[in-house]
């Protein structure tokens, strides 16, 4: 199992595993986002869930109440301190058979104490990728819609799995919007 590179990535968007798909980076003037060397960096949407606790609810992964976010729709996104938005990739993603993804957060906001979250894009899942981006610091923080947040590393497997996402119908397979947690 390898990382591959951008002709690999670029021939794989080609066939439907990144729409839309950006061949090459833009930079000037927002965080970037685009095709790179072994990677691909994917933008956040506009659409955000503001993790609140006004309610004082206890955060429980088999119990989640979706009361403890505040949607929110526009180009700057304000994390409140120490607290988590979530989101999802203006990118919609179609993982072929035999690769599995690592995404890691953007090193622009990585600097900033803000981390992004997510977990492995598994064989043959596909949809928009839901976001937790965290603000660690004691102070506000903002995240720019339509711009790079976090980059996709693609391993191709040397065998293909036995049994992939779509196989065992996975939970969060085909998303469309942003999607809380449940079991």
């Amino acid at each position: 199992m390898g990382v591959k590179n951008d002709a690999w990535i670029r021939m794989a968007a080609q066939a439907g595993m990144i729409e839309p798909f950006i061949d090459g980076q833009v930079r000037d003037g927002v965080i970037s986002y685009g095709l790179s060397s072994y990677g691909y960096d994917i933008r956040v949407s506009n659409h955000f869930k503001i993790f609140t606790n006004v309610h004082s609810a206890i955060v429980d992964p088999k119990q989640f109440d979706p009361k403890s976010f505040v949607d929110f729709t526009g180009d700057v996104c304000v994390i409140p301190p120490n607290s988590f938005v979530l989101a999802q990739t203006v990118e919609y993603f179609r993982i072929p058979r035999d690769v599995i993804t690592v995404c890691v957060g953007k090193s622009t906001y990585a600097r900033c104490g803000l981390i992004v979250n997510v977990t492995p894009f598994e064989p043959e899942w596909e949809g928009f990728v839901t976001l937790e981006i965290s603000n660690t610091t004691p102070l506000p923080a903002r995240i720019y819609a339509n711009e790079g947040i976090a980059q996709v590393l693609f391993f191709h497997a040397d065998e293909i799995c036995e049994v992939s996402y779509a196989d065992r119908k996975g939970k969060y397979q085909n998303q469309q919007k942003i999607e809380l947690p449940h079991i």
